[in-house]
């Protein structure tokens, strides 16, 4: 095989691979996210709170689960019940 042969099919590779990136770019959202929601344009990516807004339900969630979930990122947590 001439260099020039190995040249085209190396092209060709880098092309399907930058378009396979692309598209799981445009696809994917983090792994927090439910499905169908989208981190949007602000700065730190925080997903809506409570189970509704998670990926997979919990096997048990209280208030205390859901007031810690509703203060995340503040700086304090939530007094306990």
């Amino acid at each position: 095989m001439s260099i020039l042969h190995w040249g085209v099919a190396a092209a060709a590779g880098y092309a399907i691979y930058r378009a396979v990136q692309k598209k799981n770019a445009e696809t994917a959202t983090p792994a927090a996210f439910a499905p169908g929601e989208t981190p949007g344009e602000n700065f730190s990516k925080v997903r809506s709170a409570g189970t509704a807004g998670m990926r997979s339900d919990p096997p048990k969630w209280d208030k205390q689960d859901q007031a810690i979930d509703e203060s995340f990122p503040a700086s304090d947590p939530p007094a306990t019940y």
